[in-house]
């Protein structure tokens, strides 16, 4: 009987591992982060210099039980003494933007997501950058979520250059498959102001996760770059950030 019920147990710890999202055993990513010797023109162009010689970040891992919808969703990033520059490109389905103020609930919406600390230590805090498909903002920076959050004013945000390829509202749904972008350049001079930053250079590096999501359109989702090991979709744990190693 003892033999029955340790084959048993055995079993359902098999099958619950089985179960997990592929992307749970896995390590935290990393990648180089190329230095810009000038800066892209902000246009939300995929297929343009400097990012037609980057390779993109695929944010392809699900949070939670494998989502029916699971759109392909791609970030490059690169930087110059003065600011970081990304662009996301998502092949999408099911895609909305109805949120249209600043600091809005975005992530309801067709998003993607930069979350990040400007140095080595993610207990100095961290920054999330969210946008939807229409351009639409939310930046916060937090020591931990939801503990001395500070919402970045919409003056010091008005200092990001940002494109998007679709309009800013999104309304109905797009149900049929369609290929957006969206593109920011962020100043560093924003995050001096609100937590200790140490500056893109060589050997530097920065934590950092990329998220992509819609939690109300039609067919929710919740990807990531870097894996998040959890049973749940959470973004808000900056323990599981990936690193960037500035060239």
């Amino acid at each position: 009987m003892k033999r029955w019920m340790a084959f048993l147990a055995i079993g359902a710890a098999t099958m619950s591992a089985c179960m997990l999202p592929a992307y749970a055993e896995e390590k935290i990513m990393s990648r180089k982060v190329t230095r810009l010797k000038q800066p892209p023109k902000i246009d939300a162009n995929w297929d343009k210099l400097p990012w037609r010689d980057i390779q993109p970040l695929p944010i392809r891992l699900h949070m939670g039980d494998r989502p029916e919808h699971f759109p392909k969703a791609e970030v490059k990033i690169a930087c110059d003494h003065a600011a970081l520059y990304l662009i996301f490109r998502v092949e999408d389905q099911y895609v909305r933007a109805v949120t249209n103020k600043y600091q809005g609930s975005v992530c309801s919406d067709s998003c993607v997501e930069f979350f990040f600390t400007p140095g080595a230590d993610v207990s100095q805090g961290y920054f999330n950058l969210e946008m939807n498909c229409g351009g639409t903002s939310l930046f916060w920076f937090q020591r931990a979520q939801g503990k001395d959050a500070v919402k970045i004013p919409e003056d010091e945000f008005g200092k990001i250059t940002k494109a998007h390829s679709l309009p800013r509202i999104v309304d109905p749904e797009i149900t049929t498959p369609v290929t957006w972008t969206v593109e920011y350049r962020l100043p560093l001079e924003i995050l001096k102001k609100h937590c200790p930053m140490t500056p893109p250079a060589p050997g530097v590096v920065w934590r950092a996760n990329f998220y992509k999501c819609g939690d109300a359109t039609s067919h929710p989702h919740w990807l990531t770059w870097s894996p998040v090991r959890v049973p749940k979709p959470q973004f808000h744990l900056p323990e599981f950030f990936g690193k960037l190693e500035f060239e």
